[in-house]
């Protein structure tokens, strides 16, 4: 597609730019990213192309902005690859209003809305709608903006809004990673500090791959447990996660990505964003998790990676909580009642990434007050025993919910994370993700 015509050179009459565009902490911050005057990369190409797809609008941008342009690092249906042609004058960028603000731009019509209807990019390139949001530093500064633009004014809907929002969290994170690993080869050269500095940077990580706390879900208790395997200081790939989805359901989702290190780490966080901005369109299980296979056919290189992971929909009613589940590739979800009782949930399903149309079905079940899901990665039921080799398995682990007390989701996760510990010697070979959630019974 042929790009909106480019704004020309800056006129003498310069328009005032918010402080924060020329702070020289920000300035500097840009500089650490390396991505100006640099060449598309697939990483950020994925997102918007992804954003394109989802909103359906004409043109999405990752943009880097320093003090006097902002440049398109990512620039979904724009063709020029040269960097000297991707790139506005900061003047005629709406990203200066993201940066000036320290918060998301949302335009439905450029042309009326007071903030920018005397920005010159409006008769320039024809930009109509227009919504933008913070791509962040580390530190916290804003770099540039992951953003959307249309050419004919547009009502941004919420699920847009989150789309864009959750993408321009998975920009961050990418640079964040790409800092990350920087550091880490840094690191490995001095000598000394080398071991250290690599086994903290990979907990890091591996924690910034995880949500930094759980949500609230109204009527439903949720508790995790994560632990890191004592196979090395590599980044692994179990993660797990809790978010919205339409229609007042919430997601909850438990993978393990094949290999480990750099690789395994990005592969995590894109499942993660992808699991997220699916989940704003749809609350279906299989369609998410085929959403997801998508994106990391597009990602892997090779036929030896692959993801696994079991999803379900939460969504609260009368009698208690209705869930649906899809296996990609995963141990099924286990259901505990409140007699003791455990079931198995979730039909099997290929592992996602390695076909392009995986069989992916989807189960549901009524969660009655005193009932419990138990999702969980193979670190659990393949733990070992030092003193055998014995495999802790799933028997096992459906014996510890049937033999528990536990009475809610905490307690829940913390019985089956002992039990695994006391199996292996508290040596576990592998990381481990538990996640629970438990229906409370209602008040005496």
């Amino acid at each position: 597609m042929t790009p909106p015509t480019r704004p020309q050179p800056r006129q003498p009459d310069r328009p005032l730019l918010p402080a924060a565009v020329s702070d020289p902490a920000r300035l500097a911050a840009v500089r650490r990213t390396g991505l100006l005057d640099t060449g598309p990369e697939e990483p950020f190409d994925r997102l918007t192309r992804l954003a394109a797809s989802l909103l359906g609008t004409p043109f999405v941008f990752v943009t880097v902005v320093d003090a006097t342009r902002s440049f398109w690092k990512s620039s979904a249906e724009v063709d020029d690859v040269a960097p000297e042609k991707r790139q506005t004058p900061v003047e005629q960028s709406f990203c200066r209003y993201v940066i000036g603000a320290d918060a998301e731009l949302v335009v439905t019509d450029a042309r009326t809305d007071p903030r920018t209807h005397d920005n010159p990019s409006v008769e320039l390139t024809g930009v109509a709608a227009w919504a933008g949001f913070p791509v962040r530093s580390v530190d916290g500064h804003v770099l540039g903006t992951f953003s959307a633009m249309d050419t004919a004014p547009r009502e941004w809907t919420p699920r847009d809004i989150e789309v864009l929002r959750t993408l321009s969290h998975a920009a961050t994170g990418e640079i964040a990673l790409r800092e990350a690993l920087h550091e880490a080869r840094a690191a490995t050269r001095r000598a000394e500090l080398a071991a250290v500095q690599a086994s903290t940077l990979a907990r890091t990580l591996q924690e910034s791959l995880l949500p930094a706390r759980l949500p609230q879900i109204p009527g439903v208790r949720v508790a995790a447990r994560y632990r890191r395997g004592d196979g090395g200081d590599e980044v692994l790939g179990d993660f797990y996660d809790v978010f919205p989805s339409t229609r007042s359901t919430w997601a909850a989702v438990v993978g393990d990505v094949s290999g480990k290190g750099p690789q395994a780490a990005k592969t995590t966080a894109l499942a993660r964003y992808t699991l997220r901005a699916a989940a704003a369109r749809s609350s279906i299980p299989s369609h998410n998790l085929a959403t997801l296979n998508t994106a990391l056919r597009e990602w892997y290189t090779d036929d030896s990676q692959y993801l696994t992971a079991v999803y379900a929909t939460v969504r609260v009613n009368d009698t208690g909580v209705n869930v649906q589940v899809s296996c990609g590739g995963h141990d099924p979800a286990l259901v505990r009642r409140a007699d003791g009782t455990v079931e198995t949930l979730g039909r099997y399903g290929l592992i996602l990434g390695w076909l392009p149309q995986p069989l992916l079905r989807d189960q549901r079940v009524q969660l009655h007050p005193g009932d419990s899901l138990l999702l969980y990665t193979d670190g659990v039921t393949e733990a070992r025993r030092p003193t055998d080799r014995a495999l802790f398995g799933i028997d096992r682990l459906r014996q510890v919910l049937a033999d528990t007390t536990a009475d809610d989701a905490d307690q829940l996760a913390a019985a089956v994370e002992t039990a695994v510990l006391d199996f292996t010697g508290h040596r576990p070979g592998d990381d481990t993700a538990i996640l629970a959630l438990h229906v409370p019974a209602p008040p005496d």
